[in-house]
């Protein structure tokens, strides 16, 4: 696995042995950031992190910092490894935590994200619960963007939601990814 664009392209991110993930793959990882078009000065959230593919490939296209929440001590140190070898040690904070653990933790300190990243595990019916949390709006910037990684199987629509909206979606093969953004309020004259 390695960054693909940006300052640190060509560079392998770290994966401990014995580690069983479902990175994401480099065409998605290029598709999702060519949708992008920039994340500069940007703040990213990446939920279920992994070894933080998505989060550092991030940095690595100049966001101004990302948030990294990955249960998985093996895997939250991975990415504290990752982070101070390509030298994003400052723009970069890992969280070992649930993702419901992290999000509270988030929330509590008043934190906003211009991008969420989430990728739970497939079809684990995780949607609803992650959905549920995000649907409050209070992570994400006024202009922010969710992106949900997940198994063309599960709909994000199935859920109910009244503040955000499913914007796109693109699939890739087995994987789709969903974009969200708040609603729109009217506001009456």
């Amino acid at each position: 696995m390695r960054i693909i664009g940006g300052q640190s392209r060509g560079r392998m991110i770290h994966l401990p042995a014995g580690c069983h993930i479902r990175p994401t793959a480099d065409r998605i990882k290029e598709s999702l950031f060519n949708i992008f078009r920039s994340v500069h000065m940007a703040y990213f959230l990446d939920l279920y992190a992994g070894c933080g593919n998505v989060g550092l490939e991030a940095l690595s296209r100049g966001a101004a910092g990302a948030v990294f929440i990955e249960r998985e001590p093996r895997l939250a140190n991975a990415i504290r490894e990752n982070l101070r070898l390509l030298a994003y040690e400052k723009q970069g904070e890992v969280i070992t935590a649930t993702v419901d653990q992290g999000l509270k933790r988030l929330t509590k300190r008043g934190a906003r994200f211009d991008i969420v990243f989430a990728d739970p595990p497939y079809d684990a019916n995780a949607l609803p619960r992650l959905l549920g949390f995000l649907e409050t709006g209070e992570l994400l910037a006024e202009s922010g963007v969710i992106v949900l990684q997940h198994s063309a199987r599960e709909d994000p629509q199935s859920v109910p939601m009244q503040h955000l909206m499913i914007s796109d979606q693109r699939r890739y093969g087995e994987t789709t990814l969903s974009f969200l953004r708040k609603m729109i309020e009217e506001k009456g004259l």
